[in-house]
């Protein structure tokens, strides 16, 4: 099994929700008695416990998203905000709508920008793309499902 970015953190949801149980019923607890040993110090030391996994399980979850980047491996360059809006001038492409400016790919030479989408045609054909080139797909492709790489992990 492979363990993904959306995993730990709904693992860290039910840490933190856990905490706040355990919280929750430590404070309605009857009052203790001077001298007499608090019978829940060891759940309030367990909730912060739980309180520090949450953000351990949140941290593990960016860092294995970053690991598992994979880059986008279309043949054209594209502007990752505005999709196929680029002119190439003298080896240097520019997006019409916003002015981003990079060198020009040779021809073939991958995109490399990281894979946020995964594109499924009507024949089931499925295709991972960053968001710059699954805003060109959108307005070409007739029927294909488009899921974003956090939903599909969940």
């Amino acid at each position: 099994m492979t363990v993904t970015p959306a995993q730990l953190r709904a693992l860290a949801s039910r840490a933190e929700a856990l905490a706040a149980e355990v919280r929750a019923a430590c404070a309605i607890t009857p009052d203790v008695h001077p001298g007499e040993a608090d019978p829940f110090v060891a759940a309030r030391q367990a909730a912060d416990w739980l309180t520090r996994a949450t953000d351990d399980l949140r941290h593990a979850a960016t860092d294995l998203a970053r690991t598992q980047v994979e880059p986008c491996a279309m043949a054209w360059a594209v502007c990752p905000e505005h999709g196929n809006t680029l002119t190439s001038m003298a080896g240097v492409s520019t997006c019409r709508v916003c002015g981003h400016s990079t060198p020009t790919p040779r021809p073939g030479e991958p995109c490399g920008a990281p894979v946020t989408w995964k594109v499924i045609d009507p024949a089931g054909t499925e295709t991972r793309m960053c968001a710059g080139h699954v805003l060109g797909a959108r307005a070409v492709s007739q029927g294909a499902t488009f899921i974003h790489l956090d939903q599909a992990l969940t």
